[in-house]
């Protein structure tokens, strides 16, 4: 399925029809929600023409001048292989191959910024939507998909990448992250000055989970321990069907105050901008100054899940405003005027997309399903009687059937 295919099915397309029960139709704000304010860093204006130096992005830029044109290519190659992913994956759903899929529509930029500023030896604590953290972190796709089709325990081995596996539990990872990042402490890994040993932690959530006891718990750990952890915010308006203006009166980025770090909100539409500020909040925490709260100003275009209906509580006039800030057109336009990739190189990128969602949708269609007995194979770490007595009931009733 096509990208606009993708959009079309998952958006909201109509302003009419009843609300749920028991809820207010949510009305358009009185300001512009696109708007991220004076304190939103930015380098990318929607259009994809560079945004003048401020005061505000300035403390930032030395990290653009870093990178040349093969990781700019880089970085847009990322965010539509991404997004042809995330297409496919919300098209295997709706045929009957998937179980679920949350889509990340619209969120591209947001999550391949961080993810090529972690470097190999920093762990990532995803939800359950960080799809293009898990492809810029070497996770195969297809563990993906296998994942959400049920034919497999969470789908990778988490410390061959230093991503963990996803956590359906909002808010639970900001936790792990936290005790993950002061093990890092005890271990002697921060602030040596050795850029392939000094470690940091990012622990991703959206705005829902800001809501979650155990994201403000977190935040308390990780700031009276000083902890190498950055709190990545993917701020994309809804928690399912509940909007920012019904989930918090202090904006996501300006909370950490109160917990006595550094927050910074960064629009999460512009690849450069959110690779620019992770690479900061990142270095700050691997270098033992402590965790920072990144908020990523983003919209999420598509349903929360599959499992959604979002024409239930938000309106076609929202979605269309946000399509014109699009992650993928902004950087696309950005290169080509820079004369950094021309039409034939997106060709050829287009074939790769073509190619990989015909790799995943077959690798997903074929996939086969595992022995029963191996639930009880990675319930501990070591044996257990337990799980080993549970084991020999569950193949002797097994024993029991003809074949």
């Amino acid at each position: 399925m096509s990208d606009d295919g993708v959009a079309r099915t998952a958006a909201p397309t109509s302003t009419s029809g009843p609300a749920a029960p028991g809820w207010a139709t949510h009305e358009p704000p009185e300001r512009d929600i696109t708007d991220g304010g004076p304190d939103m860093v930015q380098f990318l204006a929607a259009d994809g023409t560079r945004v003048p130096v401020t005061d505000t992005n300035s403390p930032y830029t030395a990290y653009l001048d870093e990178l040349d044109a093969d990781a700019m290519r880089g970085m847009l190659r990322d965010l539509i292989l991404v997004r042809r992913v995330d297409s496919e994956g919300f098209a295997l759903q709706r045929q009957g191959e998937l179980g679920l899929w949350p889509s990340l529509l619209g969120q591209e930029a947001a999550q391949v910024g961080p993810g090529r500023a972690m470097r190999p030896q920093d762990y990532a604590f995803p939800g359950y939507r960080e799809h293009g953290v898990a492809w810029c972190k070497g996770v195969d796709p297809v563990n993906l998909l296998g994942m959400f089709r049920g034919v497999n325990h969470g789908g990778w081995d988490s410390n061959e990448n230093n991503f963990h596996l996803y956590t359906i539990v909002i808010g639970n990872q900001m936790l792990h992250a936290v005790g993950y990042a002061m093990g890092v402490q005890r271990d002697g890994d921060v602030a040596t000055g050795d850029p392939e040993r000094d470690t940091a932690v990012m622990a991703f959530t959206g705005d829902g989970g800001t809501s979650q006891g155990d994201y403000n718990e977190a935040l308390v750990f990780a700031a009276v321990a000083n902890a190498p952890v950055v709190f990545y915010v993917q701020n994309n308006h809804w928690a399912i069907s509940e909007p920012n203006d019904r989930q918090f009166r202090v904006p996501p980025y300006r909370r950490a105050d109160g917990f006595g770090f550094p927050g910074v909100r960064v629009d999460g539409n512009d690849v450069l901008a959110c690779y620019a500020v992770t690479r900061a909040a990142l270095e700050r925490a691997r270098s033992g100054q402590g965790p920072t709260l990144v908020e990523a100003f983003t919209y999420r275009m598509g349903a929360h899940t599959t499992s959604d209906d979002p024409t239930k509580y938000r309106i076609s006039a929202e979605v269309d405003i946000w399509k014109a800030k699009d992650p993928i057109d902004r950087m696309r336009n950005f290169l080509l005027a820079e004369g950094v990739v021309d039409d034939a190189w997106l060709a050829e990128l287009q074939t790769e997309a073509d190619e990989l969602a015909r790799h995943i949708r077959t690798a997903c269609q074929t996939m086969p399903d595992p022995p029963h007995e191996e639930m009880f194979h990675h319930v501990y770490a070591d044996p257990h009687p337990l799980v080993e007595r549970e084991a020999a009931e569950f193949a002797a009733y097994q024993a029991g059937f003809e074949e």
